[in-house]
């Protein structure tokens, strides 16, 4: 038996959906049967993500795919993707690093119309949904730990490097929603003690892969500001951040030299 649109909403709403009318519009539009839709709302009901229940997630105005286990992109992120294109022109080469779906790399690369994208994460489960993705702007993604799996060719050329790194401290994981503690990889949420450990090695390396007047922009708090500062600093690039009050987004930017 099929399910209503206002049976839906009700169980979306007994289970603490804030948005239920939104999210079983979107069941419904999605679902291809009576079953898959009453398979779908059970497993929304359940506690999972809206994204992985879906198959996608909304970004830059693109429909990325996101399988279950994978880091949801943030609608925050959006910001870094706005200050990225600010500061990159067409046909510029992208490395977008942790990346997770691959949602930077292919929002950044549809805005400027034209660029070469390379992506890597940790995560197999993550990489698989990268490189269906990049596909649509030619990009390619590779498994592996930050730097280690990149074409050694990139070396020296990257204009742009996006490097969403995990950034909550280890302590304050169990103080994340469940959908995000429960469900999403914790390779992609724990950055240790003070929750820049991956970026400082980042930006350890940054420098060799950029190219001259090349950026690295990377998501933090605004607490963690003055040590990402100082870690990019440390790495030989002229650093700055900015944020965004509208969706609480904070990055911070490093410049390599021209010289």
């Amino acid at each position: 038996m099929s399910l209503s649109p206002s049976t839906v909403v009700a169980r979306l709403r007994a289970a603490g959906c804030v948005f239920a009318e939104d999210e079983a519009r979107l069941l419904i539009d999605t679902a291809r049967t009576p079953d898959e839709l009453a398979a779908m709302v059970d497993r929304r009901v359940a506690g999972l993500p809206l994204e992985h229940v879906l198959g996608w997630a909304e970004f830059r105005g693109l429909r990325v795919a996101v399988d279950p286990g994978v880091f949801v992109p943030r609608r925050r992120t959006e910001f870094l993707v706005r200050r990225a294109a600010a500061l990159a022109r067409p046909g510029a080469l992208i490395v977008d690093l942790c990346c997770g779906s691959g949602a930077l790399g292919a929002a950044l690369a549809t805005e400027l119309g034209a660029a070469e994208v390379h992506a890597a994460d940790i995560d197999p489960a993550a990489v698989a949904c990268a490189r269906r993705n990049l596909a649509a702007v030619d990009g390619r993604a590779y498994e592996g730990d930050l730097y280690d799996p990149l074409p050694a060719t990139l070396r020296g050329r990257v204009d742009v490097l996006l490097a969403n790194v995990p950034y909550v401290p280890t302590g304050e994981v169990a103080l994340l929603p469940a959908e995000a503690r429960d469900h999403e990889a914790r390779v992609a949420l724990d950055g240790g003690t003070d929750g820049l450990d991956v970026l400082r090695r980042v930006t350890a390396e940054a420098r060799d892969w950029l190219a001259p007047g090349g950026v690295l922009l990377s998501e933090t708090s605004d607490r963690q500001v003055p040590t990402a500062l100082e870690a990019l600093a440390r790495g030989g690039l002229s650093a700055q951040a900015a944020s965004c009050e509208d969706t609480d987004a904070t990055v911070v930017i490093g410049t390599a030299g021209c010289g």
